[in-house]
């Protein structure tokens, strides 16, 4: 059961992760940080959720 929760969770955390990356690349955040703003809010969001989701899910999935 532990397993099948770690493995959504990883792949929820890796989906999370590649649309941060591409919200991280677009083009406004890439004019918010030319302006010295930082990066959006959302991706940050993003980046930091599929962050932890993946963390998560690979302690699931490995655990004995």
């Amino acid at each position: 059961m532990k397993k099948n929760l770690g493995i959504v969770l990883l792949v929820i955390g890796i989906i999370l992760l590649v649309l941060g990356m591409q919200e991280f690349g677009a083009f406004g955040s890439s004019i918010s940080r030319a302006v010295g703003r930082g990066p959006s809010e959302r991706a940050l969001f993003l980046l930091i959720g599929g962050g932890a989701c993946t963390a998560f899910g690979i302690m699931q999935v490995f655990r004995k």
